[in-house]
């Protein structure tokens, strides 16, 4: 059944212009993503020597520093549209990515830890928590104009999980920093295809009377409405409970998964094959994903995604050995597929499309690193309080919480509403 749909994936989509560059820039960026998330707590122990509580802080500073990002990025990214300015300027600096780890952190960390934490948390934050959602709303809004699903283009990054994770645990073996050059190389061509491929099917002339028109619209008047909302609000609350609880929960997850292995070396690579697996199970789960939340709508994907998060966490905390282990971080490879696609649908059914980009990083991502800032120092400084096992359980019951009270408080989204049948609607939409 998969198979046969991938193939009608693939022969939709090489009839559509555009769409395999788009699914390239996917797989460019979540390629550093997922080994800067997968491997930087794990650097920063053996080779910067520090602690949990400091891994904490500084995966907190750059969510503190992504608050500031986020609201400034989503306003310019709905006055911009397709316009590549912030988009470019992302994918460039992610090329440097490998020079900073190499020769920055550590004679920073020498100098002193707060001041490395800071620069490191500026840097990061602005390609990764504050970039992230740029580029994920960008490809959103072209699949708009070019008819293709996102979550089909959102496959490449799923791609990119697997091959970095295979990539990066054994160059980290080889070579701790050489996971960040990897990184450099993956920026370099994200680049390449963001400003010579990434196309938007729209007539330049077009493009720019809409932007001009769309950027009168977006007044302080406007933008401030949102907070009036109150479903801005329950998705809010939801992604603080849930979605960043997700983040928080992984970013030291290697370091509990090694804990279950005599020899570290062998933990590091074990883990690099049970993450490949998780994310060849996104990428498996991507093809039908986008049908499925068409069929049952985003709200329940986004409720069930929080369910699922729940058993996953809790789980983990209850796992006597590593192959219970094994199968609760697979379980994640559910979880992201239902979590991408739904926010996008939802949003998109919901919300005014014109402010699209502004509710994604207010609504979602700025909530998301809200929650991220205040839980990673404090999950950090109870991992080495009262150990990982206790802490999950917090974690795992937070997330319970919340998702209950979201079944609530989100509205419901009206499947097929607001759908735009040309690439003039998605452009100006009124």
């Amino acid at each position: 059944m998969l198979i046969k749909m991938l193939r009608e994936i693939i022969m939709v989509n090489n009839q559509k212009k555009h769409f395999w560059s788009f699914a390239g820039s996917h797989f460019a960026y979540f390629f550093s993503w997922a080994v800067v998330y997968g491997y930087l707590t794990l650097w920063l122990e053996q080779v910067a020597g520090l602690g949990g509580t400091a891994a904490g802080l500084l995966f907190s500073v750059m969510a503190g520093i992504s608050l500031i990002f986020q609201p400034i990025f989503g306003i310019a990214s709905d006055r911009l549209k397709f316009k590549k300015t912030l988009l470019a300027a992302i994918s460039a600096s992610a090329i440097f990515i490998g020079p900073f780890f190499q020769w920055l952190m550590l004679p920073l960390l020498g100098i002193n830890l707060y001041l490395a934490v800071l620069v490191a948390g500026l840097y990061l934050s602005f390609v990764l928590n504050g970039g992230v959602g740029v580029i994920e709303q960008y490809i959103e809004r072209a699949s708009w104009v070019n008819n293709f699903e996102y979550g089909h283009s959102r496959m490449g990054g799923s791609l990119a999980g697997i091959v970095a994770t295979l990539v990066a645990g054994r160059l980290f073996v080889w070579n701790p920093t050489a996971i960040f050059w990897a990184c450099s190389i993956a920026g370099t061509i994200l680049t390449i295809l963001v400003l010579f491929f990434d196309k938007v099917d729209v007539d330049e002339g077009d493009l720019e009377l809409s932007t001009d028109e769309e950027e009168s619209k977006l007044d302080r008047k406007t933008i401030f409405s949102i907070f009036k909302l109150k479903n801005f609000w329950a998705l809010a609350l939801f992604y603080i409970g849930a979605a960043a609880i997700y983040d928080v929960f992984d970013q030291q997850f290697i370091v509990y998964f090694k804990s279950f292995f005599e020899n570290g070396n062998d933990g590091t690579i074990i883990y690099s094959y049970m993450a490949s697996a998780q994310v060849g199970l996104e990428l498996l789960l991507m093809i039908p994903m986008p049908y499925i939340i068409n069929k049952i709508g985003a709200k329940r994907g986004l409720i069930i995604f929080g369910f699922i998060t729940f058993i996953r966490i809790f789980g983990s905390a209850l796992s006597p050995s590593y192959p219970f282990l094994i199968f609760f971080r697979v379980l994640a490879g559910l979880e992201m597929p239902l979590l991408l696609v739904s926010i996008m649908k939802y949003i998109s059914h919901t919300f005014d499309r014109k402010l699209y980009a502004t509710i994604y990083m207010l609504g979602s991502n700025f909530a998301k690193q809200v929650s991220v800032f205040i839980f990673s120092t404090i999950s950090g400084s109870l991992y080495d309080g009262i150990g990982f096992h206790k802490t999950y359980l917090l974690l795992a019951g937070l997330v319970l919480i919340i998702t209950i009270i979201s079944i609530f408080t989100l509205e419901n989204d009206q499947k097929n509403e607001h759908t735009l049948t040309s690439a003039e609607d998605a452009v100006e939409v009124r």
